[in-house]
Formats: C-alpha cells, structure tokens, sequence
C-alpha cells in the first residue's frame, strides 16, 4: 500500500528492496499521520500548492523536475506506435468576480418585529428582499418603501459579507433556500421565494429548491385598508367631537351683496363659507379685473355670527364689549342658509344665489333638502342708445372730422396700406384751365395732379413772367369731392372721372381738362379692365390727331434738341462712377411734396450733391440750363431723363441686394 492510504501504521520499503507488495514492513513508533495543506489564498483568490512535507511531516526528496514539466507529465498519456494523444489543454483560470459579476441572488422574506408601545399591534410584519452577490459572498437586506408607513424603510443592512457564526464563519449561497430561517445579527428572516434565475442557479449547483410559501402580510396594515365604520354622532352638542367630525368641511355658499342704497354703491359678488367645525362664518368678496376696488380678499374675518341677541338694558354699553354666549340667543346655524334665501350678517344683506357640491350633498343627507336650482342674478344688458353723427362742419376731410365723435382721443383713419404700396410715386397729370369770367383768368394754366396711392388731387400752377399773377401751390394735396355728394355719404373724385373737356368742381372753382400727360394714356391702357372705356378712348382720342410739331421745353428750347443733349450726358456719365438711379428718382420725388414737377435750384443742386452727380461738366450745365423754367426753378422730370433705370445696372442690383439685407 502506498504511504497514508491505510488507517495503520505506514509501509515503508526496506533499504535495497523494490516499492513492492511483500518488500515493505510498516513502523511501529510513528504515531503523526496528518497530511500537508496544499491549498491556499493569496490577494484573495484560491489556489493550490505542492505539498511541502508528507504524511506526519516526513521529509519530501527535492523534486528534479520543472513545473512545466510536472505538467506535461500530467497530461502525456500512453505512447502508441504512430505517435503520442493530443490532449487539450487545462481551462484558462477565471476569477469569480469575472465569472460571476453582476449576478445575484434575490429572496422574498420577512420578519417579525415586536411593539411594545402601541394598543393597537403586538408585532408587526416587515417584508424584505434579500440580495446574495456571488462575485465576493456578499449580502444586503432591502425593505421597499411604503408611503405613510412612518417606518425608516429602504436599506435595513449594507452590501458586506454576513458571519454566520462566532467561529468566523460567513454565510454561503449553499446555506440558502426557500422556507428556511436565516439569523442575521439576532433577527430572524423567513425565506418564502426566489426569483427564477436564483432557482435554476441552485438547481444547477445541485440543491433542490423547496417550494414557494404565502408571503405574510402585517395585519395591522390590513385592518388600516378596511372601511372605517361610521360613528353614531351623539344628540347633546360635544365640540370636541364636532370637531372631529368635521374638521376641513366647509360649506360654500354664493351670494351678492346689494349694496346700491349708498354712495357709488354695486353689486357684489361674494363667497360666504360656514365651517361645520366651529359653526364660524366668513365672507370673502369676489374681484374681478378692473373692476376700480382694493384688492381685499376678506370682507368679513371668520367667527360666529349671532343671530337673535337677548332682551337687555338698553342703556349698558354693549357695543365696546365682545358678545358673549349670555348675550345670544341664537347663532347662525347652516338651516339659516339656502339657495334663493336672504341673510342679514352685521349689517349687510346677501342674497344666496348658488351653492357648491359639497354643500349640496351635506344639506341632501342631513335636512333632505333636494332642490338645488340656482337663482340666475345676471343683468340684463342695457339697450345701446343709437349714436347720432353731428353735421359735418367744414373742417378738413369728412373721415377725419368722423374721428372725433367715435373717440375720446380722436385716431386718424385707416389707410388701404395695399393701395398705396401698389400705386406709390403713381400720378396722374393733366392740363386744366379755370373757368371764370374774370377775363384775366382765361388764359391761366394750371397743372392737376391726380394721386393713384390714396385718391388726392393737388393743383399747381406754373409761374408765366410778366403775368401779374404769382404762379405755386394752388391747392395742397386733399381729397375732393363730387358736386351733390353730402357730408354724411361723401363721393370722392376718382381716375375715371378725369376725361378731356370735362369739367371739375373744386371747392366752388370749376377746372376744364384740356390736356394730359403721356404716361395717363400708358397707365389707362395698361389698366383698361379697370376703367370705362369711355374715359379710355377720350385719352385716345386726343393724342391721336396731333401732329408732328417740334415740341419745345418749359424754358422754351426745342425738344429735339433736349433729346440730342440727354444722349450726349448719358454718354458722359458712363465715364463717371455708377450710383444708384432709382434712388436717385425716388429723392426727386420725396422732395416734390406738391406733385408739381418743379424744385428749387438749390434744393436740386443739393440733391445732385448727395449722389456725386458731377453738375459741374459742361454738358450737364447745358442741361440744367435746358430744364430750367425760371431763375430759381427747375424741371427735375426732364432731368432725369438723362437718368434712366438701366443706365449703372451693376449699381441697381447692388442697391438691391442691400435693401435685401437690410430686411
């Protein structure tokens, strides 16, 4: 036999005779058969060691082999005629908190916990969850958390390694399963269940699960959850039990306070609220946005109201003292309140309209009470008394004067903001001669001009020298209505009313058209669906028989030439830095406030300033020259004809692009 396999005495080989059945003789005196320990823990981890002594600490001969070799002796099987077994090699070694990390047991349990300081519950039964963490045998115990349970729940025990014993011993996941008792620290835990992957792990480990138990259930907390008996309330008055009964009850009535008898007096919408806990009053009004009052939110503080008082002296000075219950008969009671009923409280009427339905459910069961239809208290809305326009008075346009009788702070009219973003820098010229028979006044030539943006009319009047007559503004820019429109149904003066030869009424001076400009026949006949073809043919026919005559400017030179000249400036300026023409019309436009076509010199000359027009060059002095009607007018139209829209394209597009950005 081999040393340490039998209960006796060990065999050991004599000296010169082989390790042989029959060769060896046991020792008599040796009495230590304990073996070495060969396993161990280092850092933590499990391992196994070579024996360092053998059986009853004999001495081990130093082993001339490597470990590698020891290995391969391990695992090198018989050796065949076509060569040695392969065998796979030993598993790779993996450590438990790799093996099982993030793995955990879970167990349903309880404990039973004594209370000795309430009437109500001997023990008490908490329920528990217990986690096992088998990377590093650790335990933690779980309570979840009850709303209003007034018990320190969640955490009842740290994650650590739980001692099972005082010989140092710590619990194991082989020492648990369902429907045993687990002491930890002196308090017991009933394990009922487990969830399914704590089950198949111990199956696998080879421990047989017991079956599931009813998890116990604290019976105080069931006698909590089941319904609260009505208490019989006692016939004699008891405040304390009042108080008890309805505590946070409180009755809601809506009522008005007709308070129209004094001084700037109203209706007052108030809340009057009973608390059924003490038989107090408190009245609380209604505010509503500007509704011109100080915000209180209280108009009567909460006490109890009294209703009868005692016959007493008259003469005793009661109104300095506190009421006291001697001095009352009777106090407000909630049977002195109901729907459509009037109360008198210190002083004040109000009038119960509406109830809530707390308060309707309060009167229902204890006085019976079920009708509850509220009282409609609404005003009726008083009749509009009609708005009678006054006459208008002559005074500026009759829309404007309007304003005055609609508003306090009168507004100006509303303009058609399409209209005059359509129609903008849009006017309508014409010729027109006074009617009159003064005989200096046949001769007069005046300019209309008719403005498309808001349907205004100015008239101007050219200066003629040596006349008599100073030439300007004849009428500033208004509106003008037709003969027989009244101030009520005013009728204005529109485009399709100017025709050749008509005659126009302005403010008592008659104007007859007798001519027009170009850009009147254009305009009507790129917008005929929009005027009577009888205005649109009175244009055509005017401009039909003309003939060709050589047409001279306002200064009297031939027009021909002024042609000749702009082609000769617009070649010139070529040359000069572009800028941006369309701007340059609309500042002409801007400062032509009148619509007569027609500036001063030094305004023109300031406005070629602005843009870096070169005015200096001798052809465009020459055409200053040509445009010029007086000695301190002149005929910006015809000027900016040497200054069409296509003349810098690159500055046009430019000037876009940054009115583009700008929006």
């Amino acid at each position: 036999m081999r040393p340490g396999m039998g209960t006796g005495p060990p065999i050991v080989p004599e000296p010169g005779l082989p390790f042989l059945p029959g060769c060896a003789i046991k020792d008599p005196t040796k009495t230590s058969f304990h073996r070495c320990q060969t396993m161990d823990f280092k850092n933590g981890y499990a391992f196994f060691r070579l024996p360092r002594e053998g059986v009853g600490g004999e001495t081990l001969f130093a082993n001339q082999l490597s470990q590698d070799e020891l290995d391969d002796l391990c695992t090198k099987g018989a050796t065949l005629t076509y060569g040695q077994v392969k065998r796979p090699a030993p598993s790779r070694f993996t450590p438990a908190f790799v093996a099982y990390d993030k793995k955990v047991l879970k167990f349903d349990a309880y404990f039973m916990e004594e209370v000795a300081i309430s009437a109500e519950e001997n023990y008490r039964i908490r329920q528990v969850c217990i986690y096992y963490y088998l990377e590093d045998d650790s335990m933690c115990i779980i309570e979840p958390k009850v709303k209003n349970s007034g018990l320190v729940q969640g955490k009842l025990m740290r994650r650590h390694r739980v001692p099972k014993n005082v010989h140092g011993d710590y619990y194991h996941w082989k020492d648990l399963n369902v429907g045993i008792d687990l002491t930890i620290y002196g308090r017991t835990y009933r394990l009922v269940n487990c969830d399914s992957f704590t089950k198949v792990f111990l199956e696998s480990q080879g421990i047989v699960v017991n079956p599931p138990e009813e998890l116990v259930s604290d019976p105080y907390t069931e006698q909590r959850q089941m319904p609260v008996q009505k208490r019989i309330m006692p016939t004699s008055p008891d405040p304390f039990r009042q108080f008890l009964a309805y505590d946070t009850k409180v009755l809601r009535f809506y009522a008005i306070w007709d308070d129209t008898n004094c001084a700037f007096g109203d209706h007052h919408p108030c809340i009057i609220h009973y608390f059924l806990a003490d038989d107090t009053v408190e009245v609380r009004e209604v505010h509503k946005r500007n509704d011109g009052r100080d915000p209180f939110p209280v108009l009567m503080r909460r006490q109890r109201l009294p209703k009868i008082f005692v016959d007493k002296n008259k003469n005793f000075p009661s109104c300095v003292l506190e009421i006291t219950d001697h001095e009352v008969q009777e106090w407000f009671s909630p049977k002195d309140f109901a729907i459509g009923k009037t109360v008198t409280l210190l002083g004040r009427t109000f009038f119960i309209y509406d109830c809530d339905k707390f308060t309707q459910d309060f009167y229902r069961e204890k006085y019976g009470i079920t009708d509850f239809q509220p009282v409609d208290v609404n005003k009726k809305p008083l009749e509009k008394v009609p708005q009678v326009i006054p006459p208008y008075n002559g005074f500026g346009i009759p829309e404007d004067s309007l304003q005055n009788c609609l508003s306090l702070f009168p507004k100006p009219p509303r303009k058609d903001v399409i209209k005059m973003l359509e129609n903008n820098l849009k006017v309508l010229r014409y010729q027109v001669a006074l009617e009159s028979p003064v005989p200096e006044d046949k001769n007069r030539r005046f300019i209309l001009s008719y403005f498309l943006a808001d349907d205004t009319i100015s008239i101007y009047e050219p200066p003629v020298r040596n006349s008599g007559i100073t030439g300007g503004k004849y009428l500033r820019r208004t509106k003008v209505t037709k003969p027989g429109s009244t101030p009520e149904n005013p009728i204005y003066y529109e485009a399709s009313d100017f025709t050749i030869g008509s005659t126009i009424e302005v403010f008592g001076h008659r104007f007859i058209i007798t001519d027009a400009d170009e850009y009147v026949l254009n305009y009507l006949e790129r917008n005929a669906q929009s005027f009577p073809a009888a205005t649109v043919q009175s244009i055509r026919d005017h401009f039909l028989p003309r003939k060709v005559v050589v047409e001279t400017t306002s200064s009297g030179f031939p027009k021909k030439e002024l042609d000749d000249l702009i082609v000769e400036v617009q070649k010139e300026l070529k040359l000069q830095e572009p800028f941006d023409t369309r701007q340059f019309h609309e500042a002409f436009y801007h400062c032509d406030t009148e619509g007569s076509g027609f500036l001063d010199k030094t305004r023109f000359l300031t406005l070629c300033d602005r843009f870096n027009v070169p005015t200096s060059t001798i052809l465009l002095k020459k055409l200053i020259d040509y445009c010029s009607c007086d000695e301190d007018k002149v005929n910006y139209r015809d000027f900016l004809r040497a200054f069409p829209s296509d003349l810098f394209p690159e500055a046009e597009g430019q000037g876009q692009q940054l009115n583009s950005q700008l929006t």
